[in-house]
C-alpha cells in the first residue's frame, strides 16, 4: 500500500514483521488450514454442538494431528482424502498419541533451531497443546473400561463424571468424526 505524502509517495510497511519473510507478514498458513480441515470434520460428523468446549478440543486435537503428521511444513490438510487413513491411524484408541504429539513438537522446534528460522505454525501447534493438555472438562467416566469388542458388558454407569484432560474428550471425538467424513 502507498500512502501520500504531499508530492512523494512511500511505501509503507507492515507495523510489526519480527524480522521475517522480508517484510512480509508471517502467517501461519500450514496451521490455519490444519485447523480449518478439523473444523470441516467435525462439523460434517455434526457429533456435538459447535461452539463448545468439547467441540473445541475435538478441532484443537484434529488440527494438532493434522498439521505434525506432515513432515514437510507445507499445507497439511491439503491432501485430506490422502491423510484420512493415516490420521485415523494416529487417533485410534490405544495409539500413543500424548507422546507423539509431544516428540513431534519437540523435532519440529529442533530442527527450527537448527535452521534459525522462524515459523508461525510451530507457535501455534504448542500453545494449542498447551490448552489440550492443560484444559480439563468433566466427561464420563470410563474408567479402566475394556474396549467395546473384547467386553459383553461394559459396566459404564454414564451419571458419573470426571475432570479429563481436553486431549482425551478430543481424540475419540476426532477419530469418530473422521470415520463419519
Amino acid at each position: 500500500m502507498r500512502i501520500g505524502t504531499g508530492r512523494r509517495w512511500e511505501a509503507v510497511r507492515p507495523e510489526s514483521t519480527n524480522g521475517t519473510s522480508g517484510g512480509r507478514l508471517a502467517v501461519p498458513m500450514a496451521w490455519l488450514y490444519a485447523e480449518y480441515i478439523a473444523d470441516e470434520v467435525l462439523r460434517t460428523g455434526n457429533l456435538i454442538p459447535h461452539g463448545t468446549l468439547e467441540f473445541r478440543a475435538g478441532r484443537e486435537t484434529l488440527a494438532l494431528t493434522i498439521y505434525l503428521s506432515d513432515s514437510s511444513d507445507e499445507l497439511s490438510g491439503i491432501r485430506v482424502v490422502a491423510g484420512l487413513d493415516e490420521w485415523l491411524s494416529l487417533t485410534t484408541y490405544g495409539h500413543p498419541w500424548e507422546e507423539w504429539v509431544r516428540e513431534r513438537i519437540a523435532e519440529r522446534t529442533a530442527r527450527a533451531d537448527e535452521l534459525s528460522a522462524h515459523n508461525p505454525d510451530l507457535e501455534l501447534a504448542p500453545a494449542s497443546w498447551q490448552w489440550l493438555s492443560t484444559t480439563e472438562l468433566l466427561a464420563t467416566d470410563l474408567g479402566g473400561a475394556t474396549p467395546w469388542h473384547q467386553a459383553e458388558d461394559l459396566g459404564v454407569d454414564e451419571s458419573e463424571q470426571v475432570w479429563t484432560p481436553a486431549w482425551q474428550l478430543g481424540l475419540p471425538l476426532g477419530h469418530l468424526a473422521i470415520h463419519l467424513f
